[in-house]
Protein backbone atom coordinates (compact mmCIF):
# COMPACT_ATOMS: atom_id res chain seq x y z
CA UNK A 1 0.00 0.00 0.00
CA UNK A 2 1.42 3.30 -1.07
CA UNK A 3 0.39 6.69 1.22
CA UNK A 4 0.98 9.82 -0.14
CA UNK A 5 0.51 13.07 2.27
CA UNK A 6 0.80 16.48 0.47
CA UNK A 7 1.57 19.75 2.36
CA UNK A 8 2.52 23.28 1.99
CA UNK A 9 -0.80 25.02 0.40
CA UNK A 10 -2.43 27.50 1.71
CA UNK A 11 -3.65 31.08 0.82
CA UNK A 12 -1.07 34.00 -0.46
CA UNK A 13 -1.35 36.98 -2.50
CA UNK A 14 -0.93 36.75 -6.17
CA UNK A 15 3.00 37.13 -7.08
CA UNK A 16 3.66 35.39 -4.10
CA UNK A 17 5.21 31.63 -4.04
CA UNK A 18 4.77 28.48 -2.51
CA UNK A 19 6.34 24.71 -2.27
CA UNK A 20 4.24 22.11 -2.05
CA UNK A 21 5.70 18.54 -0.70
CA UNK A 22 4.54 15.46 -1.25
CA UNK A 23 6.02 12.70 1.06
CA UNK A 24 5.26 9.18 0.30
CA UNK A 25 4.98 7.41 3.79
CA UNK A 26 4.04 3.97 2.55
CA UNK A 27 5.68 2.66 -0.63
CA UNK A 28 7.18 0.32 -3.10
CA UNK A 29 10.88 0.83 -3.96
CA UNK A 30 9.75 0.55 -7.24
CA UNK A 31 7.75 3.51 -7.62
CA UNK A 32 7.90 5.13 -11.05
CA UNK A 33 6.15 8.09 -11.97
CA UNK A 34 5.13 10.91 -9.87
CA UNK A 35 3.28 14.18 -10.60
CA UNK A 36 1.39 16.63 -9.11
CA UNK A 37 -2.69 17.88 -10.55
CA UNK A 38 -4.98 20.64 -9.33
CA UNK A 39 -8.77 20.73 -9.20
CA UNK A 40 -11.48 23.47 -8.87
CA UNK A 41 -14.97 22.89 -8.22
CA UNK A 42 -16.60 21.26 -11.53
CA UNK A 43 -14.00 20.83 -13.35
CA UNK A 44 -11.79 17.93 -14.53
CA UNK A 45 -8.88 16.76 -12.68
CA UNK A 46 -5.27 18.53 -14.69
CA UNK A 47 -2.20 17.33 -14.34
CA UNK A 48 0.40 20.17 -14.09
CA UNK A 49 3.87 18.23 -13.77
CA UNK A 50 4.90 14.62 -13.68
CA UNK A 51 8.44 12.92 -12.94
CA UNK A 52 10.27 9.95 -12.88
CA UNK A 53 12.66 8.73 -11.05
CA UNK A 54 15.56 9.60 -12.91
CA UNK A 55 15.24 13.55 -13.39
CA UNK A 56 12.70 13.55 -16.89
CA UNK A 57 9.77 15.99 -15.87
CA UNK A 58 6.66 16.49 -17.74
CA UNK A 59 4.56 19.87 -17.73
CA UNK A 60 1.41 21.25 -18.60
CA UNK A 61 1.55 23.77 -21.38
CA UNK A 62 0.10 26.54 -19.43
CA UNK A 63 2.60 26.45 -15.95
CA UNK A 64 5.43 25.34 -18.61
CA UNK A 65 8.38 27.42 -17.18
CA UNK A 66 6.78 29.13 -14.10
CA UNK A 67 6.32 25.20 -12.14
CA UNK A 68 8.97 23.55 -11.43
CA UNK A 69 8.93 19.38 -10.25
CA UNK A 70 11.78 18.00 -8.59
CA UNK A 71 12.21 14.89 -6.61
CA UNK A 72 14.64 13.38 -3.70
CA UNK A 73 14.19 9.67 -4.42
CA UNK A 74 16.31 9.23 -0.49
CA UNK A 75 13.42 11.22 1.23
CA UNK A 76 10.79 9.21 -1.10
CA UNK A 77 9.31 13.12 -1.55
CA UNK A 78 8.35 15.09 -4.11
CA UNK A 79 8.08 19.12 -4.50
CA UNK A 80 6.50 21.46 -6.24
CA UNK A 81 7.26 25.25 -6.63
CA UNK A 82 4.92 27.86 -8.09
CA UNK A 83 6.37 31.16 -7.77
CA UNK A 84 4.71 34.14 -9.60
CA UNK A 85 1.09 32.68 -8.47
CA UNK A 86 -1.84 34.01 -10.07
CA UNK A 87 -5.23 33.79 -9.11
CA UNK A 88 -5.77 30.91 -11.79
CA UNK A 89 -3.36 28.99 -9.49
CA UNK A 90 -5.85 28.42 -6.84
CA UNK A 91 -7.07 24.64 -6.70
CA UNK A 92 -7.09 21.58 -4.34
CA UNK A 93 -3.27 20.07 -5.22
CA UNK A 94 -2.93 16.93 -5.39
CA UNK A 95 -0.09 14.00 -5.69
CA UNK A 96 -0.07 11.01 -7.50
CA UNK A 97 1.98 8.08 -7.85
CA UNK A 98 2.90 4.88 -10.03
CA UNK A 99 5.01 1.86 -10.94
CA UNK A 100 5.21 2.79 -14.51
CA UNK A 101 8.28 4.23 -15.56
CA UNK A 102 7.84 7.44 -17.76
CA UNK A 103 6.55 10.93 -16.91
CA UNK A 104 3.07 11.46 -17.25
CA UNK A 105 0.45 13.64 -16.16
CA UNK A 106 -2.98 11.80 -17.56
CA UNK A 107 -4.45 11.02 -14.41
CA UNK A 108 -5.31 7.38 -15.67
CA UNK A 109 -2.26 6.28 -15.90
CA UNK A 110 -1.93 7.06 -11.57
CA UNK A 111 -2.70 4.35 -9.32
CA UNK A 112 -2.17 6.11 -6.16
CA UNK A 113 -3.08 9.69 -4.89
CA UNK A 114 -2.57 11.74 -1.92
CA UNK A 115 -5.74 13.54 -0.23
CA UNK A 116 -4.71 16.66 -1.48
CA UNK A 117 -3.62 20.56 -0.41
CA UNK A 118 -5.56 23.51 -0.77
CA UNK A 119 -3.49 26.72 -2.47
CA UNK A 120 -5.71 29.96 -2.32
CA UNK A 121 -4.61 32.65 -4.34
CA UNK A 122 -6.20 36.00 -3.66
CA UNK A 123 -5.47 39.28 -5.81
Amino acid sequence: RVILEETGGRSVQAGGSLRLICAVRSYDNSLGRMAWFRQTPGKEREGVAGCDRFGRTLYLDSVKGRFTISRDNIQNTIYLDIPNLKVEDTAMYYCAADLGRDPEIDASKFSYWGQGTQVTVSS
